[in-house]
């Protein structure tokens, strides 16, 4: 731990640095690539959309059933026609959810489920889920994410300037795009959890993001004033200088989502656990990776084409060559005329100045007259 804090100050005191904006082009075409394969599973698959945003009946049976939940799916899918998905709970109960079908139908179902579970029907308990309802709560999933995108973007557009805005914008689209192509591949049920679930990692993902931006605004303040640095090596320094609280704070994160789905929905058969679980998992790994390859090179990008910051690159270019040339020692063994000539390595440290040939020749020793 102490190595890795003493890794964080070095980054963050420009040290040491891993070149993230240089090397953009690599971190664009593996989120092109990553996006591309969500997009076409969700085009392929499809989402498992849950019974709230469709409607139909769910049915809970009373605890410690020895019926396996592979046989209750057999049952289910047998009274109803559709396809059911069965949750076993954590008191031992089943649950057990048909979408598309209505209240008459239910009814039937419900005593067909009630023969083959061994069951009094008044002891199965039923809830139905309008078609109506449930579309009305998928619009309000799809407004209240339109509303936040806007909230953000004009925020940051306030707070920093458009172009971070823009940045953060296609971030979020990013992580978006990602954790719905996973859910489309895995084929998880989406649920009104999954929809929290994704909000909240995307609140994440933002604040890993505006991090990197306030000090990226606060380290380019006059930076046209200096031939230094240009504004894409000061950008890297911010990701750099935040680079292993992102991490940090990414893995302390991830621990417990982690044991949700893994342990929880996987190990100990809690279902209900993953709808969220997922979307929190893969949204937190997408928000950090976002924030560190795609927003803050894109904001680099987007800035580096600035007429003002076009002049500094070039000063900055300029100033490293002219004193490149000027450290090239006399003497070194380039042709003259030749300006393809490789420059010879410029001397690094103090200079020995040779001593003088007749100094002290003939002197006599002594204090001098």
């Amino acid at each position: 731990m102490s190595k890795l804090g003493n890794l964080g100050a070095r980054l963050h005191r420009g040290e040491i640095s891993y070149d993230f904006v240089g090397k953009r082009k690599i971190w664009y075409g593996i989120s092109i690539l990553i996006t591309i394969t969500a997009i076409v599973g969700l085009a392929v698959r499809g989402l498992n959309m849950g019974i709230e945003f469709q409607g139909g009946a769910v049915f809970t049976t009373p605890t410690k059933m020895s019926t396996s939940v592979a046989q209750a799916e057999k049952y289910a899918d047998e009274a109803s026609g559709h396809q059911s998905v069965v949750q076993k709970l954590g008191n031992g109960s089943l649950r057990i959810q048909i979408a598309g079908i209505d209240t008459a139908q239910s009814d039937k179902v419900k005593q067909e489920l009630a023969k083959d579970l061994k069951l009094d029907p008044e002891k199965l308990a039923a809830d139905l889920v309008g078609p109506s309802w449930g579309e009305q709560i998928a619009n309000k999933a799809w407004e209240g994410l339109a509303i936040f995108m806007v909230l953000v973007t004009i925020y940051l557009a306030i707070a920093f300037e458009w172009r971070m805005a823009v940045a953060a914008l296609v971030a979020l689209i990013h992580d978006i795009t990602i954790t719905t192509g996973i859910y489309a591949l895995v084929g998880f049920e989406v649920t009104p959890g999954t929809v929290i679930g994704l909000l909240t990692i995307l609140g994440y993902s933002l604040y890993d993001t505006v991090v990197v931006f306030d000090s990226l605004k606060e380290q380019t303040k006059d930076i046209t004033k200096q031939t230094r640095f240009t504004y894409g090596e000061i950008a890297n320094r911010s990701i750099n200088g935040t680079l292993v609280r992102s991490i940090n704070t990414t893995v302390v994160a991830l621990l417990p989502v982690a044991g949700l789905l893994f342990i929880g929905g996987g190990f100990l058969g809690a279902g209900t656990l993953n709808d969220i679980s997922l979307s929190l998992f893969v949204g937190l790994a997408a928000g950090a990776y976002s924030s560190i390859f795609i927003a803050t090179p894109l904001v680099a990008d987007l800035k580096e084409r600035e007429p003002a910051l076009k002049a500094l690159t070039k000063r900055v270019l300029a100033k490293r060559a002219q004193a490149g040339a000027e450290e090239e020692p006399v003497g070194a063994p380039a042709a003259a005329g030749d300006d393809t000539a490789e420059a010879a390595p410029a001397v690094v440290g103090p200079r020995n100045q040779p001593a003088s040939r007749g100094r002290g020749r003939g002197r006599t020793s002594g204090k001098r007259r």
